[in-house]
């Protein structure tokens, strides 16, 4: 029953992807997904995980090598591709694009991965050295302005000091909003 109608379905991985590589250098994977369609069960008035149904998924090439890396068993994926073969209560399903549900996991890419820093253990702050003498009490000056360190750009500073319409910034003299007042 092939068709060429590009369908979206979204499943769990079950099993290691097999990744081959042919004679003419071209890189194919094949995975195992398991959907369970939603099914409403009219008497129960309530939603209800339907019958299992089995896909075995083909990708080729950069894809491929990209499956291979980044999914294992239990990984819930959208995939889009077309049905090439339906045998034995198994869809034989062709995938163009695949992509990992963010439903229950946080997934990166090369360009957002944490930096190593992100990941270093966090070490106690060392006390600092006393000095041996202190130095005599300077009369107060005006507040020194950091340097910024962050990447918010300089409107977002302008706009939090002056307090954006309808919010008000914590510890703020004004009362806090309160209920209509009846005499």
């Amino acid at each position: 029953m092939p068709s060429d109608l590009v369908t979206p379905v979204t499943g769990t991985v079950t099993g290691d992807v097999e990744c081959r590589i042919t004679e003419t250098g071209t890189v194919i994977a094949r995975f195992r997904l398991t959907v369970r369609p939603r099914e409403w069960d009219a008497r129960a008035r309530a939603w209800r995980d339907g019958k299992p149904v089995a896909y075995i998924c083909t990708v080729w090439r950069d894809l491929a090598r990209n499956a291979a890396e980044s999914l294992t068993d239990g990984v819930t994926v959208l995939v889009h591709g077309r049905i090439t073969e339906v045998r034995d209560n198994t869809v034989w399903f062709s995938v163009d694009e695949l992509g990992i549900s963010l439903r229950q996991r946080i997934a990166y890419t090369e360009q957002s991965l944490p930096s190593p820093q992100a990941a270093a253990p966090i070490s106690a702050p060392q006390p600092a050295a006393v000095p041996a003498a202190r130095p005599a009490p300077q009369p107060a000056a005006a507040p020194a302005r950091r340097a910024r360190t962050d990447s918010r750009p300089r409107w977002w500073e302008a706009e939090r000091s002056q307090g954006w319409p309808g919010f008000t910034s914590p510890g703020a003299d004004s009362p806090p909003p309160t209920a209509a007042r009846t005499r």
